[in-house]
C-alpha cells in the first residue's frame, strides 16, 4: 500500500544584528519632517562601483541592494539616529550613524575594504576537486566532461578519470576510496538526488541522469566534506545548475543511436528552456554485434523543463523538472545448469520522475537565504527470470540555509536544517507460483548544521562544521563533527588538512529486510598538498577511513530479520597525486594524469571474514589527453585506464575474496570538429570506446549449488556494451553570438 508523502515544514527563529563596528562621524541630515529618502553610491577601496552591496538601516527592514553602478535608494519611516550599514562577502562591514528627519538624502559614496578572510585567497582544497568556470582552482572545466574521450557525456563516467577512483566497468558507478557506490551522495542545487542513476542489469552498466550542460559547476569531494553535506560515508557530488540561460537558441543533436531536440527562450530577468531525448540502440547493436543476445535492446525516452527568474540583484528562483523511461532485455550467461545453454533472460524497466526548486536571496543584517524542495519518484522492475522484482520509492527533501558572510572580518557562519520523507515498496516473487512478498519502510529524517570559515590569518584558514541528524526509522540520532585547515606556503603552494566523522542510513535493500537498524559509520582523516599556476596543477593527498557499525548479515538466510546488525568494521587509506597541464609542457596538448594507491579491508554484508572488497583496485591510474589542431578547427582527446587485479572469492579455492581478475585497461579515442552549417554553430563528434576491443572482465559468477564432485560451476563476468562507437551531429540555433571554431573548445 502506498500513502502519499506528508508536507514538510521548516520553521526558524529570528537571528540576531551582526557584530557592530567602529562608527564614524554621523550625517546630519536637512531639517524635515515625513519619511527620509536616501540614495548613495559604493565603491570598493579603488574607487570601483560595487554592486550587491546590501545596505540597510539596522533595527529596521528598510534597505536597498547597490545596481551594477554601485547605487542604492531606498525610503524609510523610522526617524532618530540609526546605523546605516553596507554588507558585501568578502568585504569588511560598514556601520555609519545617521540622523533621520525626512526629506532627501544624498550620502557621500561609501568605501568598502576587503575582508582579512579574503587576503591571500586560501581555500580549503583537502578531499575536493572542482569542475566550475568560477573558481580559478578548479581541477577540470564543465566543458571537460563533454570532451573527455571515453566519459560520453556521462558526469561519472568523467569523474572516474580522477584519482581516488576505482572503475568497476560493470556497474559504471563511482566508487572512491575504497567505498561502495552507495557511499557516494549526489547533490543538485544543495538538495540531494534519491536516483543519480538510470536502472541498471548486471552486465549493463549505469548512466547518470543529468547532462553536464546543465551545470556551471561540479564539485567532487573525495572526502573530509562540509558539514552541510549527509549521508554519504565516501564521497560527495555536487551539481551547481546554470542560472540565465545566455541567450535565445534552438539545439539539435542528431546521434547514430538516437537523439535530442531543445529550445530555450531568454527574456530579460526569465529563462525557460524544454527538452526531449530518445536513444535506441537496437539498430546499433544490430550492425556491430548480431550475436549478442539482447531480447530487447536498451532504449531510452525522456525530458526535461528547467526554468530561472532573477527576483533580485541578488535573487534567484530556478526549477528543474526531469523524466526519465528506460527499458532493457538480454539473455546473460549463468552457471546454473538451467540456463548454460540459452542464458538467463534478465529484464528492466525503469521510470523516475525528479522535480528540484530552488530559491535563493539577500535579507537584512548580512544574511542570505538558500531554500529549495526536492522531489522524487521511481518505479524499477526487474526480472531475473524466474524472479519478478519491483521497487517503489519516493523522496521529498526541504532544505534551509542561512548564511552571514559579513559576521565579522574574519569569520562567516552558515547554519542550516533539512528535512526528508522517503518511502520504499517491494513486491518480490521468487517464481510464477510462489507467493508474493511485500516489505517496505517509511522514514522521516531531519538534519541541521552549523558552519564557519574562519581567518586565522592572512596565510591560514580553517572551516570548523557540525552536523547533527535524527531518523525516524531508525530510531537513532547522531552528531558528527568536521574541521579542515588551509594554510598558503607562498608560490601557489597550499597544505591543507582535514577530517570529521559521517553517518549513512543502511541502503533500502537492508532495510527492507530489517529496518530496526542503526547508523553506518566512517571517519576520514586528509593530508594535502597543491601547487597551482595558471596553466599547472599538482597534488597529492594521504588519506585514512576508519568503518564502523556496517550492516552484516547471513548470506545463507537473507531474508532472516534476526540475522542482520550493525557488527561490521573495515578501513581504507592510501595516496592519490593528481597533475594537469594546459598547454604549457606542449603548446597544442591539455593533459592530465591521475594515480590512486589503495589499501583497504572490510567485512560487511555478506562478507565470511574480513578481506579486500570485490570492487577495490590497489593501483589505478588515468592518462587524459587532448589536442588542437587549429588550422582543421580540430579537437582529438585520448583516455587511457588502469585498474590492477581485483579480487573476488571463488568457493573452489579455501580462502574469502582470494582469487584475482585480470588487470582494466581501456584505450578511448574521440575527435570534435569545430563548424558552422548554414550559419549556425555545429559539431561533428565522434567517439569509440576501448578501442583497441581488450576484453575486460570482473570475476566469475559462479552456481549456488556444487556439482556432483563438489565443484562450482562458473561464468566470467562482463560488460554487455564492451566496445561503444558514436556518432553525433550537434547544431546550435538562432544564436546572436556563433561559437568560435578557431580556439579550442575550454
Amino acid at each position: 500500500m502506498h500513502t502519499p508523502l506528508l508536507p514538510l515544514l521548516l520553521a526558524f527563529g529570528t537571528l540576531g544584528t551582526a557584530a557592530a563596528q567602529p562608527a564614524t562621524a554621523a550625517v546630519v541630515a536637512p531639517a524635515a519632517t515625513g519619511p527620509t529618502h536616501l540614495r548613495g553610491t559604493v565603491l570598493d577601496g579603488a574607487g570601483r562601483p560595487l554592486p550587491g552591496v546590501n545596505v540597510f538601516l539596522k533595527t529596521t527592514f528598510d534597505g536597498a541592494t547597490t545596481d551594477s553602478l554601485g547605487r542604492f535608494a531606498f525610503t524609510t519611516t523610522a526617524s532618530g539616529t540609526l546605523p546605516l550599514v553596507c554588507t558585501l562577502i568578502g568585504y569588511e562591514m560598514q556601520e555609519m550613524p545617521l540622523a533621520l528627519s525626512g526629506g532627501n538624502l544624498d550620502l557621500p559614496a561609501r568605501r568598502l575594504r576587503e575582508s582579512r578572510a579574503s587576503l591571500g585567497t586560501v581555500s580549503i582544497v583537502a578531499g575536493a576537486f572542482e569542475a566550475s568556470d568560477e573558481k580559478r582552482a578548479a581541477a577540470l572545466k564543465p566543458l571537460d566532461i563533454l570532451t573527455t574521450a571515453g566519459a560520453m557525456a556521462d558526469i561519472a563516467s568523467a569523474l572516474n578519470t580522477l584519482p581516488g577512483t576505482t572503475r568497476v566497468g560493470e556497474e559504471g558507478k563511482l566508487f572512491v576510496r575504497g567505498g561502495a557506490a552507495s557511499e557516494t551522495r549526489y547533490y543538485l542545487d544543495g538538495l540531494p538526488v534519491q536516483s543519480f542513476y538510470g536502472g541498471a542489469t548486471a552486465g549493463v552498466p549505469a548512466r547518470g541522469r543529468f547532462s553536464p550542460t546543465l551545470f556551471k559547476g561540479t564539485m567532487f569531494s573525495t572526502g573530509g566534506y562540509s558539514a552541510e553535506y549527509g549521508q554519504a560515508l565516501s564521497a560527495v557530488v555536487g551539481l551547481n545548475s546554470l542560472d540565465l540561460d545566455p541567450e535565445t537558441q534552438t539545439g539539435i543533436s542528431l546521434l547514430s543511436v538516437g537523439g535530442s531536440l531543445a529550445r530555450t527562450k531568454r527574456w530579460d530577468r526569465t529563462s525557460a528552456s524544454i527538452s526531449a531525448d530518445y536513444t535506441n540502440l537496437a539498430p546499433y547493436f544490430g550492425l556491430t554485434a548480431p550475436a549478442q543476445r539482447w531480447e530487447l535492446a536498451p532504449r531510452h525516452l525522456g525530458g526535461s523543463l528547467r526554468l530561472a527568474h532573477r527576483t533580485s540583484p541578488a535573487g534567484m528562483l530556478k526549477l528543474y523538472a526531469t523524466y526519465g523511461s528506460q527499458t532493457v532485455a538480454s539473455r546473460q550467461p549463468d552457471p546454473e545448469a538451467a540456463y548454460a545453454a540459452s542464458g538467463r533472460l534478465t529484464g528492466l524497466q525503469n521510470e523516475n520522475y525528479y522535480l528540484n526548486t530552488t530559491y535563493r536571496t539577500a535579507l537584512v543584517r548580512g544574511w542570505s537565504l538558500n531554500a529549495g524542495l526536492a522531489l522524487g519518484r521511481e518505479r524499477n522492475a526487474v526480472q531475473p527470470e524466474p524472479q519478478q522484482l519491483t521497487e517503489r520509492e519516493r523522496t521529498a527533501t526541504a532544505r534551509l540555509v542561512l548564511t552571514n558572510d559579513s559576521a565579522a572580518t574574519w569569520f562567516n557562519l552558515k547554519v542550516g536544517a533539512e528535512a526528508t520523507a522517503q518511502r520504499y515498496d517491494l513486491s518480490y516473487r521468487a517464481t510464477a507460483d510462489a507467493p508474493v512478498y511485500t516489505p517496505g519502510f517509511a522514514e522521516r529524517r531531519t538534519a541541521v548544521f552549523a558552519e564557519s570559515d574562519i581567518s586565522l590569518s592572512a596565510h591560514l584558514t580553517a572551516r570548523a562544521g557540525l552536523r547533527g541528524e535524527y531518523s525516524a526509522l531508525l530510531n537513532q540520532a547522531n552528531l558528527a563533527p568536521r574541521l579542515a585547515l588551509a594554510w598558503q606556503l607562498g608560490g601557489g603552494q597550499q597544505v591543507s588538512a582535514a577530517g570529521g566523522v559521517f553517518y549513512q542510513n543502511p541502503t533500502n535493500d537492508l532495510l527492507r529486510v530489517q529496518p530496526a537498524l542503526g547508523f553506518e559509520r566512517a571517519t576520514h582523516y586528509i593530508l594535502s598538498y597543491q601547487y597551482q599556476t595558471s596553466a599547472r596543477t599538482l597534488r597529492a593527498e594521504l588519506y585514512r577511513k576508519d568503518y564502523r557499525a556496517l550492516v552484516r548479515f547471513d548470506r545463507y538466510n537473507t531474508l532472516n530479520p534476526a540475522a542482520y546488525a550493525n557488527t561490521g568494521d573495515g578501513y581504507a587509506q592510501g595516496a592519490d597525486v593528481f597533475f594537469r597541464d594546459r598547454y604549457q609542457t606542449f603548446k597544442k596538448v591539455d593533459f592530465w594524469v591521475s594515480y590512486g594507491l589503495l589499501d583497504t579491508r572490510r567485512q560487511y554484508r555478506a562478507d565470511l571474514a574480513a578481506a579486500a572488497p570485490t570492487f577495490a583496485a590497489a593501483h589505478n591510474v588515468s592518462v587524459v589527453g587532448k589536442y588542437w589542431f587549429a588550422k582543421l578547427h580540430l579537437q582529438a582527446s585520448g583516455t587511457y585506464a588502469y585498474g590492477s587485479p581485483r579480487a573476488y572469492y571463488n568457493p573452489n579455492q579455501p580462502g574469502y575474496n582470494q582469487a584475482r581478475t585480470a588487470s582494466y585497461q581501456s584505450l578511448d579515442l574521440s575527435l570534435s570538429y569545430l563548424t558552422h552549417l548554414a550559419g549556425h554553430y555545429t559539431i561533428v563528434h565522434l567517439a569509440m570506446s576501448n578501442v583497441l576491443g581488450r576484453d575486460n572482465t570482473y570475476g566469475q559468477r559462479y552456481a549456488a549449488l556444487p556439482d556432483a564432485a563438489g565443484h562450482y560451476a562458473s561464468v566470467p563476468v562482463r560488460s554487455l556494451v564492451p566496445q561503444m562507437a558514436v556518432a553525433a551531429l550537434l547544431i546550435s540555433i538562432n544564436k546572436k553570438t556563433p561559437g568560435d571554431t578557431s580556439v579550442a573548445p575550454d
